[in-house]
């Protein structure tokens, strides 16, 4: 209709301009001309925009447009954003019980002004003020009293809508803005509250009793007045009939329809995203990625966990559901629901930093394997470790010497992990993490230091899920990009970067978790869940966190369970808490075949089947493995090493020598490993013998306090590769004494610097230095 506008304007101004070249004008009339334009221009920018200065309330729909949930308005009425489609049936209803000619007039209907001036001049009084549709649009955006001078105002208004706004348009803005009592406004809202579900649901009736319910919606409305609103609805559907526009079974049929008895609440479904929306886009339609049926599945197993486990007082939980094809978020449950009366059911932990426990093992593992630090099976130490103060330990407190680095991610051991993350360097691991998309690393990773790997820092399970998501999307051939939930958010879905995985990394990463065994926890091979899933836990420090992800080619399934107080509990083990949560969430999935073997990316290597370092020159026992190509160039085994023989005794397998401390404990789990019998060592330190404690060659000690205040004592621990070995001690270069089997020493120690040495019988020396504090 605007170029309506403009072509007469185009039209009158060329007229004006053939009338100067025609004659000259006079005052007067110049004067009458500039009137005119001032007029016109007064016309032109008549309406405000935008033309209705409200609130609406916030309403976010599933993938298929039904509602999850709402939130009311800033002003406190249920009014939901205009929609560009208005169901056939309430224009229909509408347009015969307001306005039969809205279609063929331009804002103003001259006839139904003319009927209404003389109905009101009859009975002296206003019975009718003649509005057209777009004349009561109007009214319901200027919000004035009526009065004679502004029906005037509405005439102008509505003839200048006309010429900027479609016929649809128009009824979207009355429908979006029309009063159906209380404080419900609009046609959408009223669906909803008055028959719980949409507008394009509406059934004869339910079309027809909106269509009356704002033309006196605070005298007539469905919790009162219900005869005359009956009556109201019914005439309109007798004329509806009457018309032709419906049948007569649908007339039968309508009439016969009860009115409304009350009013409904809204949908509560995905309530936190929801809020979350409502802070980001308040006021707006916000169309997600979620699946509705799958979204009230997730609730209701969530629901079900909840009151299992609030028995043991853990009270919140969060699910995060992703189409690893799409990177589309399908279910969205940031806690448990609203029938869970409990403390801090009302926080999204999706969006929460919690302490990640164990949850990144698996990108370092994998960060390890794809930039040439390890291959699959490369020995990592399992040795008691103290590095400035920083003693961590695994879960069953116990050590094994040296562990294949895929079990150790498998198993979730803790040591090993410090000690790969020591090889590969915090800050080189910190900017890993922060380029595969952990949003939530602020410090430096100086801050975070060793204890990374094991939940020194904090991450979102949006964010873990996310990158868990794009590991699968890797192996896909797929890129990475932002999770999308917000079907609108093009940034997401369009922000794609060159993965920070290698396929050939996530492949054999996802082979080691795929199978989790943790004897140490819980035994997991009598779960059936009917399909591969590559998953980890996690558990974070005090027993605060509980973390499980699993991924297939289809889906990522994120879940945390906790209390979202911080509030520690012995029971929150990521396998015993959060894993059945995640394996009843993939029961709900359709299963998905595994990965193909992506062998493009791999290389074959000879590697050392007791050491997993690529086949050195005194290895024996050699498989041919697949690896990341960088993996090439890893180092030689460097356990196998050339021996002296000493006496006829000395059997062959005993070329595989590992430091000393390792040993002591490996041999402890295997019984198999025998000792090396000989001076002549080509291991990595070149020496048969090796503190257990202090750690370090330089420590700084605080001595406990004993019972009656004195200082406390200093205890060392010494294991020797040969067990008939005699270790002589010396402090600050004195003999202390001689030990032979086992080589332990405690003595007191003053405040200072001291150097302690050990020598053995073959002349074989090994020296730390403490700073007693």
């Amino acid at each position: 209709m605007r170029w309506i506008l403009c072509d007469r304007y185009v039209f009158f101004q060329r007229g004006i301009q053939n009338s100067l070249y025609a004659q000259p004008m006079s005052i007067r009339k110049q004067i009458c001309l500039f009137i005119l334009l001032i007029l016109l221009l007064l016309y032109v920018f008549l309406l405000p925009n935008p033309l209705f200065k409200v609130t609406y309330s916030t309403v976010v729909t599933d993938k298929q447009g039904n509602m999850l949930g709402a939130r009311i308005a800033a002003d406190g009425q249920w009014r939901f954003p205009p929609s560009e489609h208005i169901p056939d049936k309430y224009i229909s209803c509408l347009t015969q019980f307001e306005d039969r000619y809205f279609f063929y007039h331009w804002g103003v209907n001259p006839a139904a002004i003319v009927r209404a001036a003389y109905q009101n001049i009859r009975h002296r009084k206003i019975v009718s003020g003649g509005s057209t549709i777009t004349m009561q649009t109007i009214r319901l955006a200027r919000g004035k009293p009526r009065t004679f001078m502004e029906k005037i105002i509405e005439i102008l208004w509505a003839t200048r809508l006309e010429f900027a706004c479609s016929k649809s348009e128009i009824l979207s803005l009355y429908a979006a803005h029309s009063p159906y009592g209380g404080n419900v406004v609009g046609l959408e809202a009223a669906s909803w509250r008055y028959f719980y579900h949409s507008s394009d649901n509406l059934s004869w009736a339910e079309a027809a009793t909106l269509a009356v319910l704002p033309n006196a919606p605070s005298m007539v409305h469905p919790g009162k007045n219900r005869t005359k609103l009956l009556q109201k609805r019914n005439r309109l559907l007798m004329r509806l009939f009457h018309q032709n526009i419906i049948s007569k079974t649908d007339y039968l049929l309508a009439i016969e329809e009860d009115l409304p008895d009350k009013v409904f609440p809204l949908p509560q479904t995905a309530s936190h995203l929801v809020d979350y929306y409502h802070k980001k886009q308040s006021s707006q339609h916000v169309q997600t990625t979620i699946d509705i049926r799958l979204q009230t599945q997730v609730e209701d197993v969530v629901q079900r966990w909840a009151e299992e486990l609030i028995r043991q007082n853990i009270r919140n939980m969060a699910v995060l559901i992703i189409d690893v094809r799409t990177n589309e978020v399908l279910a969205y449950c940031g806690n448990v629901g609203s029938k869970n009366r409990v403390e801090g059911n009302q926080v999204d932990i999706i969006r929460s930093p919690r302490s990640t426990g164990s949850i990144l093992k698996p990108f370092l593992y994998c960060a390890a394997m794809q930039d040439g630090e390890i291959l699959p099976q490369t020995l990592l130490p399992d040795i008691p470790i103290n590095i400035n103060g920083f003693a961590p330990q695994n879960f069953n407190y116990q050590y094994e010497g040296a562990v294949p680095a895929n079990e150790v991610i498998a198993r979730s051991l803790n040591v090993p992990s410090v000690m790969l993350l020591k090889q590969y360097g915090v800050p080189r691991f910190y900017n890993f993490l922060k380029k595969a998309g952990l949003s939530t690393l602020t410090r430096p990773s100086s801050d975070y230091g060793l204890s990374l790997i094991l939940g020194g820092a904090e991450a979102t399970l949006w964010d873990i899920s996310a990158v868990y998501a794009n590991m699968a999307r890797t192996l896909l051939d797929l890129p990475t990009s932002n999770l999308m939930v917000d079907k609108a958010d093009k940034t997401a879905v369009n922000k794609k970067t060159s993965s920070v995985f290698d396929p050939a990394a996530v492949w054999l990463t996802f082979e080691a978790i795929k199978e989790l065994n943790r004897p140490e926890e819980i035994e997991w091979q009598n779960i059936s869940s009917m399909q591969t899933i590559a998953w980890k836990t996690g558990t974070s420090y005090g027993f605060r966190d509980a973390w499980a992800v699993g991924v297939t080619p289809n889906y990522a399934v994120g879940v945390w369970v906790g209390n979202a107080t911080g509030e520690g509990n012995t029971s929150l083990v990521g396998a015993r808490t959060a894993a059945p949560v995640m394996f009843d969430i993939f029961n709900l999935l359709p299963k998905t075949k595994w990965f193909t073997f992506p062998e493009k990316y791999f290389v074959e290597e000879l590697v050392c089947h007791q050491s997993g370092y690529p086949k050195g020159r005194f290895c024996s026992d050699i498989d041919t493995m697949f690896i990341c190509p960088k993996g090439q160039r890893i180092a030689p085994c460097p356990y196998h090493i050339s021996v002296t023989e000493k006496d006829d005794d000395f059997a062959r397998n005993s070329d595989f020598v590992l430091p000393p401390v390792w040993a002591w404990y490996y041999k402890q789990k295997n019984p198999d490993y025998v000792s090396a019998k000989t001076s002549t060592y080509n291991s990595i330190n070149n020496l048969p013998m090796q503190f257990i404690y202090p750690t370090s060659s330089f420590s700084r000690i605080t001595l406990p306090k004993q019972l009656d205040g004195k200082e406390g004592e200093m205890t060392f621990e010494l294991v020797h590769n040969r067990s008939e070995a005699t270790i002589f001690w010396h402090i600050d270069k004195q003999f202390i004494t001689s030990t032979q089997v086992f080589h332990k020493l405690t003595t007191k120690l003053e405040k200072g610097k001291h150097i302690v040495t050990a020598v053995d019988d073959e002349g074989n020396s090994i020296s730390v230095t403490l700073l007693v504090q």
